[in-house]
């Protein structure tokens, strides 16, 4: 009965996200610009190709665990498990995974559960295990380089059965076998840990999340796009569209127009997201200095799934409480997982003359709305934004703020009484 309940408020949650589609015009259809005056690839016809590389029947099975001994903390388990051969040797990826207090073993109570996808520089972190823990949550983190977490932040130590190196080192093993390439790699280590911690018999399979920070939340971009079991996907910061704008446009230069097409006809998100049907919380900050708001947004329009958005003035980048702790993916998780209170929904939203509004949908009282705005243009990180009050009509559901006369860019961001914030689209003029 609790399964169906949950279920049941996932179809109204989709039933009420058509309706905004319809008052919003409905998600636009992007592509990725053209890198230097490049062709851009076609990604209608590549997304099914590469999905298609993913063998889904082997990388839906438990994997094999192995013991790690020598790396055990207190409160969770430590581990290595099976994954895919690199360049033709068998691998094992780190982890680190835990259920909530007293749930170790238990069938009577299944516990919904997260997979946690670290960012460039990060591994395996315990506390973020710990973390989700605490909220009633089963999880999982793996550290997706062949590393350990041994050493420190961006050094950890390699293993002998480890994969490629990651993150930016993906841009040097265009010419290796796509199957041995760290995105191709990465995504299928996360959705080994995927499956694995399907099996847990404290766990219940069909309430499971994803999120990632950084290149955690690129990665949680693509892995949204081919493995559908997910019942919802929360990226932080990452996004696609990384050949229009964000921090690797000088690496895609030094790639050239070719390898670079390759590269991001391969492993952009954007390749990924127009497959995604799940529900998918987007967090961000106004300066992201890897992630830019316009790349974000044209991302963030490509999924067919309900979507909310929280972008956050000047929101600092990183793991930690910056992006770990983000109240608003915990009660993201809780309203499709656990029946609990969802976040409010922008309805629509527009403007008139000089006066721009929106409307909403929350069960939990709005307390306060603001306008942000820049009057600057150039590099989204260099920008400086401002802040001013917007007013909330509590009968109509509206919240409306007047645009100031310099502003280039402005979008509304509303607050409930949990604090949690969610934002409308951001609107260039």
């Amino acid at each position: 009965m609790k399964q169906a309940a949950v279920d049941v408020r996932l179809v109204i949650a989709q039933l009420a996200w058509a309706l905004c589609l319809l008052c919003l015009g409905g998600p636009s259809s992007s592509r990725a610009d053209d890198l230097a005056g490049q062709a851009s690839p076609d990604r209608s016809a590549n997304v099914l190709s590469m999905r298609d590389r993913f063998d889904l029947s082997q990388l839906s099975k438990t994997p094999e665990v192995f013991p790690a001994p020598q790396l055990q903390v207190e409160g969770v388990k430590a581990f290595f498990y099976q994954g895919i051969n690199y360049h033709g040797q068998p691998t094992r990826v780190f982890a680190y995974s835990g259920v909530p207090a007293n749930g170790e073993g238990r069938q009577d109570q299944k516990f919904p559960a997260m997979v946690l996808i670290h960012g460039g520089g990060g591994t395996a972190f315990d506390r973020w295990v710990k973390l989700w823990n605490s909220r009633g949550y089963a999880a999982i983190a793996m550290d997706l380089c062949g590393c350990i977490p041994v050493g420190a932040y961006g050094k950890w130590e390699r293993h002998e059965h480890g994969g490629p190196p990651g993150w930016g080192a993906s841009f040097e093993q265009l010419n290796d076998p796509i199957e041995d390439q760290w995105t191709y790699q990465a995504t299928s280590a996360a959705i080994l840990a995927h499956s694995l911690i399907r099996s847990y018999p404290e766990v219940d399979p069909e309430r499971i999340g994803v999120t990632g920070i950084s290149w955690g939340g690129y990665l949680t971009c693509v892995v949204a796009g081919v493995d559908s079991r997910f019942k919802f996907a929360a990226p932080v910061y990452g996004c696609g569209f990384l050949g229009s704008n964000s921090a690797w446009l000088p690496s895609f230069e030094k790639l050239g127009p070719e390898l670079a097409n390759r590269w991001l006809t391969q492993w952009d998100p954007s390749a990924y997201l127009g497959q995604v049907k799940m529900p998918m919380l987007w967090v961000n900050g106004t300066n992201d200095f890897a992630y830019p708001m316009d790349s974000w947004q044209k991302s963030y329009r490509l999924p067919t799934g309900p979507r909310q958005l929280c972008l956050r003035v000047r929101m600092p980048h990183g793991h930690g409480p910056a992006g770990e702790n983000p109240e608003e993916i915990h009660v993201f998780a809780n309203s499709i997982l656990t029946q609990g209170k969802p976040l409010a929904q922008i309805a629509s939203q527009d403007q008139n003359d000089n006066e721009v509004w929106a409307t909403f949908q929350s069960d939990v009282p709005i307390v306060s709305a603001e306008l942000n705005y820049t009057a600057d243009t150039g590099k989204w990180p260099d920008r400086k934004w401002e802040q001013l009050p917007a007013k909330i009509d509590p009968q109509t559901n509206r919240v409306t703020a007047q645009i100031p006369s310099d502003a280039k860019v402005y979008y509304l961001n509303l607050f409930d009484e949990r604090q949690c914030v969610v934002s409308t689209q951001h609107v260039e003029r």
